[in-house]
């Protein structure tokens, strides 16, 4: 597993990819279905891995968090980069903060919280918490003024931000004025795009990002990767026509819930059994709703495979 210090190379080298996380019936930790998933994607040239949303870790307790980081630490391949996430609150993470000291894991993402914070709040809670954790974190920014910009330019100088996930969703992403503003505060080598295949076309060309990070790559590691390369190279029509494999996913994601669509699809492409999910989330029974799931994982997949040849 990597453990050396986040560098602008580890942001570029690969999609950050988002998994869900595999749990036995009774809810404990399946480290041979995570495993199957990690080679899956490794083997698809990813190489960085954020346990976050899609692994509901939002919903965890702070007596398994050391089981879950042995367990992203065992499964892990020599190079891979696995970042594990905090919170959402500011309790939970300062508790999680000093396990994760026991821990050689580069960073750790602070999740966002929905209700219950202010701007200053959350810059202070990222602060005491990465100096609890005794390295930088990952910012996550999921909503509309979450955290000032000069505060996210701040917490970078200070060492407490190793890098910024954005995540904020527009109807129209080449239009966004709070990005704007992060990114006349922070360099953009720190920002990578955090809401998968779909903004992309706009985040990375116009807006400079460093990267993505993507849910679906769990199916189809080797056509995101492409998609990442192709931007990287300005192939923008390229990137546009690998984009469209992910799409009838993406929009059963967004149609329904972006965590449980992804958690059922993994399942029923064959990739890895992700089992049952944690409370407060549920897993999807309406037949119709999985039989498509099925369809759009079975088809990304077979398109996933016949790319890589």
């Amino acid at each position: 597993m990597k453990t050396t210090a986040v560098t602008r190379a580890d942001l570029e080298r690969s999609v950050i990819a988002v998994p869900p996380l595999a749990r036995n019936a009774d809810l404990s930790l399946n480290a041979d279905e995570n495993r199957k998933l990690v080679r899956h994607l490794e083997q698809g040239g990813v190489s960085t891995l954020l346990y976050g949303g899609n692994a509901n870790l939002y919903n965890t307790g702070v007596s398994e968090f050391p089981h879950l980081l042995a367990m992203l630490r065992e499964i892990a391949g020599a190079d891979t980069w696995m970042i594990p996430s905090l919170g959402p609150d500011y309790g939970k993470a300062m508790d999680q903060a000093a396990i994760l000291r026991e821990f050689d894991f580069p960073t750790a993402m602070m999740l966002p919280m929905s209700f219950g914070a202010t701007p200053a709040g959350v810059a202070t809670a990222i602060a005491r918490v990465a100096e609890r954790a005794q390295r930088p974190l990952t910012a996550y920014v999921k909503s509309d003024n979450y955290i000032a910009p000069d505060s996210l330019a701040a917490l970078i100088r200070d060492g407490a931000i190793c890098s910024v996930k954005y995540a904020v969703v527009r109807e129209n992403p080449a239009e966004d004025a709070y990005l704007s503003r992060i990114l006349d505060a922070v360099d953009k080598s720190y920002v990578v795009s955090g809401i998968g295949e779909r903004p992309v076309l706009d985040h990375l060309p116009k807006f400079g990002l460093t990267g993505f990070t993507s849910g679906s790559i769990c199916v189809a590691p080797t056509l995101s990767m492409a998609i990442l390369r192709a931007l990287k190279s300005g192939d923008l029509a390229r990137a546009a026509t690998l984009r469209e494999h992910f799409l009838p996913l993406e929009d059963l994601r967004d149609g329904s819930s972006p965590i449980r669509v992804l958690h059922e699809a993994v399942t029923l492409s064959g990739v890895a059994d992700m089992g049952s999910m944690l409370p407060m989330f549920s897993n999807i029974t309406d037949p119709a709703l999985l039989e498509q799931i099925r369809a759009a994982a079975h088809t990304l997949l077979a398109a996933d495979r016949a790319f890589a040849g």
